[in-house]
């Protein structure tokens, strides 16, 4: 009988750490982040096709932040977002913010191009510079139908 209490809590401790990691992979999958600082930016982008609050924000390949709002601009039907950067990161104000694709079939995140300006973003500053997500859909359709090819 102790053998079958012992075999009991040895599968109740097995359970509850699939439960902490499932806890710990949606934390990190939703971009949920606790006590990390940073520093709001904003741009606005044609479209923000695969991009998603939680989204990671990269420079040179390396996350320096994440997406924190998106939300459409009704006057200029153009996507506003919010990028949230980590504090001691510092960008030139005349830098480029691009959505950029992790290959064929990744998914897509911001990426920052910086400029050679020697004054950098403040928090709550634009980012006027700014190229929005390229369908690869749109682009293999037009490749199949001939539109775009030189004539």
């Amino acid at each position: 009988m102790a053998a079958s209490h012992t075999t009991e809590a040895l599968v109740g401790a097995a359970v509850l750490a699939v439960a902490v990691g499932f806890g710990a992979y949606a934390i990190q999958t939703t971009g949920l982040n606790f006590g990390t600082d940073g520093y709001p930016l904003t741009a606005s982008f044609r479209s923000v096709e695969g991009v998603s609050v939680g989204t990671d924000v990269r420079l040179g390949g390396v996350k320096i932040g994440t997406v924190t709002g998106l939300a459409l601009n009704p006057e200029t039907f153009r996507a506003d977002t919010t990028l949230n950067i980590i504090d001691g990161i510092v960008i030139p104000d005349d830098s480029a913010v691009v959505i950029a694709s992790e290959g064929l079939l990744g998914g897509n995140f911001v990426e920052i191009s910086p400029g050679g300006s020697p004054f950098n973003f403040e928090s709550g500053d634009e980012i006027m510079d700014t190229q929005g997500a390229v369908s690869l859909i749109s682009l293999l359709l037009k490749f199949v139908s001939g539109d775009g090819a030189p004539k």
